[in-house]
């Protein structure tokens, strides 16, 4: 326990100096003061963009950058042959991502609900749909992280990733305004599926089950899939 602590102590240092994780933080927060000055109570829109995109950038950019510039470095292999397995080292980096999400999210919902006055969505609802959006996010970044060969392609494969999830989910134009076939494919996307969860979260509706399931499946399957294929050198 002793090694763990210390490990997350140190782990939380380089989190806490990495470029990504600023941007992870920043980037939603801008886009949801610049747009949010026309945010009312009622608004279901804004917010729950926000937080998806909080959400993605950390799991398809940051997780996976991370771990496969750990791997590209050397340091998982010479972890191998520590006490510090590279295992507890590959925990404690998704449960620090988790709590930057956490972070990140808990800093939108103070500035959209306290400052902006957006409308206070059901506590138990929104803590749901964030395990489950985050679950399927982080199975996607820790594909990513297992067959990139290093830190940059993992980076690239993060932002040709994003940007076309982050279209086909709503995140760049209202899906009203997508051609229906967009539209429905866009609907179980990772992070599709996750802001139109958010949006019945704001809107108070109860939860459609196809997202849900959706960030199930994707949880499920790509973390397997990211477990089969994972190298540690």
């Amino acid at each position: 326990m002793k090694i763990l602590a210390k490990l997350t102590g140190v782990e939380t240092k380089l989190l806490l100096r990495e470029p990504g994780a600023v941007f992870s933080l920043l980037i939603p927060l801008f886009i949801l003061l610049v747009f949010g000055g026309a945010i009312t109570e009622g608004d279901t829109v804004l917010l729950p963009m926000a937080v998806t995109m909080a959400i993605g950038m950390v799991g398809l950019y940051l997780l996976p950058t991370t771990l496969a510039t750990y791997r590209e470095r050397g340091v998982l292999r010479r972890l191998s042959v520590t006490p510090i397995r590279p295992g507890n080292l590959l925990t404690v980096q998704i449960l620090l991502q988790s709590a930057l999400t956490v972070f990140a999210v808990a800093l939108l919902l103070g500035v959209g609900i306290g400052f902006l006055g957006a409308r206070t969505p059901s506590a138990l609802a929104l803590s749901m749909v964030f395990l489950l959006g985050t679950g399927a996010l982080f199975s996607v970044g820790l594909l990513i992280a297992a067959l990139a060969p290093n830190g940059r392609s993992a980076n690239g494969f993060g932002v040709l990733i994003f940007f076309p999830l982050a279209y086909l989910g709503g995140l760049m134009q209202p899906t009203e305004l997508m051609p229906d076939s967009l539209a429905l494919i866009g609907g179980y996307t990772p992070l599709g599926a996750l802001r139109q969860s958010l949006h019945q979260v704001w809107s108070g509706a109860a939860l459609a089950i196809p997202p849900l399931l959706t960030m199930v499946v994707y949880t499920v399957v790509l973390s397997l899939v990211a477990a089969r294929y994972f190298r540690w050198e």
